[in-house]
Parts: structure tokens; C-alpha cells; sequence
């Protein structure tokens, strides 16, 4: 394949997180508004461009009041900070369609250097003849970095929130002209 610009399908792609709740389990959730730009020769990452724009609002943990509180100034204050980028800046092969992809991540008024795990899942042509390739992505962010240090002191020890992030990416994109 060659250099070409990929439009997400966001019907078919997800960004999801989890982090440790009360130091015994572990409440996951999801961003449900986001776009992104990629332009890569999927068979060779080294060379791409991938951005990513997450619409905080759009935070869901199956939780109405905990999201409005994730919302809130207690945690992404979404009405100063509405926007999570990612902008690659480097992006090494690992192994076949493995690569580890660096980037700016700006959140809460932060920017920071964080590096994913990026698998290229493969290519192919959906039932109406457009050309489609996946990726999986996976890393971990410390909310701490950001400045997002909400917490709560657990009377048997520990804290109520984690401070490590979890993050899963799951994108299908489509070849555009």
C-alpha cells in the first residue's frame, strides 16, 4: 500500500479506559465523541500522521452522576478543558505490524509525551468495495500528570481512585480518494 488519508469509522471504533476503584476492582468506560486524522501507509507506520481530538463531555461509565462528576471541576472541568489530543510525533516498528507510537497528549491544560502499543490488524474491502484497515492501540496514562488528582482516602487504606489509567483503542478507517 501507499500514503493515504484514513477516515475512522466510528461505528466501528472505540476509545475506552479503565482505572482501579477502592483498590479492589476496576470501572471502565468510554469517550463516545472523537475524530481523527491518520495518513499512513498502513503496511509501514514509521512515516504516518495520527491525531486524535476526544470530546471529554462525551466521557460515559454507565454512570450518569459519575460522568456529570468526571465532568466536573472535581476532575476534566470540561467547560475550560473540553478537548484530549494526541499528535504522533515519532513512531518506531517493533515487529510485523507491531509499532510503538509516541505523542503529544494534551489534556487539562497539560501537555506530555506518552507512548502506545499500535498493532496493524489488517486490510480489506468492505461489501460495497471500500477499502478498509484496523488498528488496535493500548497504553497508560498517570491522571496525576494532568493535574486530575480528585481522590479520596479509604478508611481501610489506600485510595478511592487509581492514579494509572488504562486505555484501549480499537479503530477501522476507510481509504479516502
Amino acid at each position: 500500500m501507499t500514503k493515504a488519508v484514513w477516515a475512522v469509522d466510528a461505528s466501528h471504533s472505540s476509545i475506552e479506559f479503565s482505572v482501579r476503584h477502592m483498590m479492589i476492582a476496576k470501572v471502565k468506560g468510554s469517550f463516545e465523541s472523537f475524530t481523527a486524522h491518520i495518513e499512513a501507509d498502513p503496511a509501514d507506520l514509521t512515516t504516518a500522521d495520527i491525531r486524535f481530538e476526544i470530546d471529554v463531555a462525551s466521557i460515559n461509565t454507565r454512570n450518569g452522576d459519575r460522568d456529570a462528576h468526571l465532568r466536573s471541576g472535581d476532575f476534566f472541568d470540561v467547560e475550560k478543558y473540553p478537548k484530549l489530543t494526541f499528535q504522533s510525533t515519532s513512531i518506531k516498528k517493533v515487529g510485523e505490524g507491531e509499532y510503538e507510537v509516541t505523542g503529544n497528549v494534551s489534556l487539562h491544560g497539560t501537555t506530555l509525551s506518552e507512548t502506545f502499543s499500535v498493532t496493524y490488524e489488517g486490510a480489506g474491502k468492505d461489501p460495497w468495495g471500500n477499502e478498509k484497515v484496523g488498528f488496535s492501540a493500548a497504553g497508560s496514562v498517570k491522571r496525576s500528570d494532568y493535574g486530575l488528582t480528585y481522590n479520596a482516602v479509604l478508611e481501610t487504606g489506600g485510595v478511592l481512585i487509581g492514579d494509572e489509567i488504562k486505555v484501549s483503542i480499537e479503530i477501522e478507517a476507510s481509504r479516502q480518494a
